[in-house]
This record gives structure tokens, sequence and C-alpha cells, in this order.
């Protein structure tokens, strides 16, 4: 019998959320029914499921339409003290036309309705956490993976 025991590996829970802007460079966000404040289009990733998959399933769902993903903006680790560690995908989707946005439908019972807005409003809407994630996400390049963030901050130079 082996007294050897492997070291303990973190568990974290991965989510993955996509940014949308329109041409004035407003961002879109979806209200949730079921917590306080705005977010992104996203939600966790399901097991066997890749971020990408689950950012485009989610997506679906809450939007009721198909839209562009074109890259990945952020990956952040986040520690969240009641759930555990969690790593966090922002996936581009670059800019909407009104049109594509036209065919966004909230699903009415996990997202009641979306808006696009300001980048200089959001403090008001989401929480600090997300706010920084996000604010992080908008400055990356679009399409590349330049932001490593840990608990939404910029982490790499």
């Amino acid at each position: 019998m082996s007294t050897d025991t492997a070291p303990p590996m973190a568990t974290p829970r991965v989510a993955a959320g996509v940014l949308y802007r329109n041409a004035a460079g407003h961002v879109l966000l979806v209200k949730p029914t079921y917590k306080d404040g705005w977010d992104i289009p996203g939600g966790y990733v399901e097991p066997g499921e890749s971020p990408l998959a689950a950012a485009r399933r989610e997506v679906v769902e809450e939007l009721g339409t198909e839209l562009p993903i074109a890259g990945l903006l952020l990956v952040d680790w986040a520690p969240a003290p009641k759930e555990g560690d969690k790593m966090l995908f922002v996936f581009d989707g670059g800019q909407l036309t009104d049109e594509q946005y036209a065919t966004v439908t909230p699903d009415g019972d996990e997202i009641g309705t979306t808006a696009f807005h300001d980048p200089a409003a959001i403090d008001d809407l989401m929480p600090d956490r997300l706010v920084r994630r996000v604010r992080t996400a908008l400055d990356a390049p679009p399409g590349r993976s330049e932001h490593y963030a840990e608990h939404g901050t910029r982490a790499l130079a």
C-alpha cells in the first residue's frame, strides 16, 4: 500500500460570456431575472463542454438567436469565497448590426431584457467584480487573446 498522495489540485468552476458592442461602442448587457444587476450574455460551462461551446449555447439560450463570436478577449481567474475559484472566459462578439440586434429575443425565464449601455455607465449596473472584468475585456485588442486577469484586474503587462 502506497502512502504517496497526490497534491491537491484546483477544481475551479468555469464560465464563459460574450462581449458584444454596437456601432456607438456601447456594450450589450442582459438583465437576469434571478439576480440583481446586469451581466454579459453567458453562463457556466457544462461537463464535457468547452468554454467556446458554452458561450455559443448560452447566447442562443439567453438571446434566442445565434450571434457571431470572433475570438477570445480575456481569461480571468476569480476567487469566490462562497463558491470556490472560478475561471472565466470572455469572448469577443464584435460589433452587432441593428439587424442582428433585432433578432435578439430574451428568453423571459432567465433573461428579462437586454440593452446596450455606454461603458462609462456600467459601474452602476453591475457588481464591481464584473465591472473590472468587462473593462479589462474592453481594453483587449478585438479578436485576440491578449489579457489574463486575476479577479478582474489585468495580471500581466
